[in-house]
């Protein structure tokens, strides 16, 4: 597919980290009015094993990035993949031509494994007018709808209410993270999953040697669920959130999203944005009582069976 006029194809390992942040949070910004994006979000993105070669941007004359893709391979016959492009004149243009290059690669991947993938591309905006006209005129369909919340943590969170014989502590060991990727599967979300256990720890302890918090709750001494998240320039987000399904009910959920939220706030954040799958989501009134919620939006990913 020939490019748009007046715009270049760049690999996004090669365009400056600080123009990648600022075109996801202008992204953000026209959307919502707000925007989630911090620099350890962009640097945990382009740091995924392969991303230089799974990887594309599209600039304009000024050299600044107007639609970026991205494809990540994490195991199973599924590929992750995020695609984002500014509204205006060469949107929708460059969205096609960068979801070409995603199908494409995907294509070549599975001629490489001697199988199909599909393609999931994930956190689509609400309210997005570009890219998700693309995608289903490209025959994908909507898939899980997650919802985003935005938490005040000026406030103190309420403690964790824990189950009985309850425990969190830090992920510590190479037992917790095997367990943890074990929780991640069988967790019934139908978000993304990293299937590949050596990816699944790379990314894990990438987050934690960058000051992350990687939380486990045990149940009578067996792992239950758990909770990722990171802090940067004051401001939070809890990136992954599972709970065991014969364990769900007993307030898992809630108990994690409160203590990640309680180390936010003494790692110096004044807020905080959760995202979790609002079909697991149980008790939303819940939700809102114990958190001071002061926005939310819905982020869909999108799915195609096969390339």
């Amino acid at each position: 597919m020939n490019l748009p006029d007046r715009l270049t194809l760049k690999n996004p390992a090669d365009v400056p980290l600080d123009s990648l942040i600022r075109f996801v949070r202008t992204y953000e910004e026209n959307i919502t009015g707000a925007s989630t994006c911090s620099r350890k979000d962009i640097l945990q993105e382009t740091g995924i094993p392969g991303y230089r070669d799974n990887s594309w941007c599209l600039t304009d004359a000024d050299d600044e990035v107007v639609a970026w893709a991205a494809l990540t391979v994490r195991g199973g016959d599924t590929v992750d993949a995020a695609l984002t492009a500014l509204p205006g004149e060469h949107g929708e243009a460059a969205a096609r031509c960068l979801l070409h290059r995603l199908l494409n690669r995907a294509g070549e991947l599975g001629e490489e494994q001697d199988t199909h993938y599909g393609v999931s591309v994930r956190g689509v905006l609400s309210g997005d007018t570009v890219v998700p006209r693309v995608l289903e005129r490209g025959g994908f369909v909507r898939g899980v709808t997650l919802g985003q919340y935005s938490v005040d943590l000026t406030e103190p969170p309420l403690p964790p209410a824990l189950p009985e014989n309850g425990l969190v502590r830090p992920v510590s060991s190479d037992a917790d993270v095997e367990a943890v990727h074990g929780l991640h599967l069988r967790n019934l979300s139908k978000g993304p999953k990293t299937r590949s256990p050596e990816l699944f720890r790379t990314l894990l302890n990438r987050l934690r040697a960058a000051g992350g918090i990687a939380l486990v709750l045990d149940v009578a001494g067996r792992p239950a669920g758990y909770v990722l998240a990171q802090a940067d320039d004051g401001e939070g987000r809890v990136i992954d959130l599972a709970v065991a399904p014969a364990s769900r009910g007993l307030g898992i959920g809630l108990a994690l999203t409160t203590a990640a939220l309680a180390d936010l706030r003494a790692l110096g954040a004044a807020r905080a944005w959760i995202t979790m799958d609002t079909a697991e989501l149980r008790d939303q009134e819940g939700l809102h009582r114990v958190l001071a919620i002061q926005g939310e939006r819905a982020l869909t990913h999108y799915v195609k069976q096969t390339v």
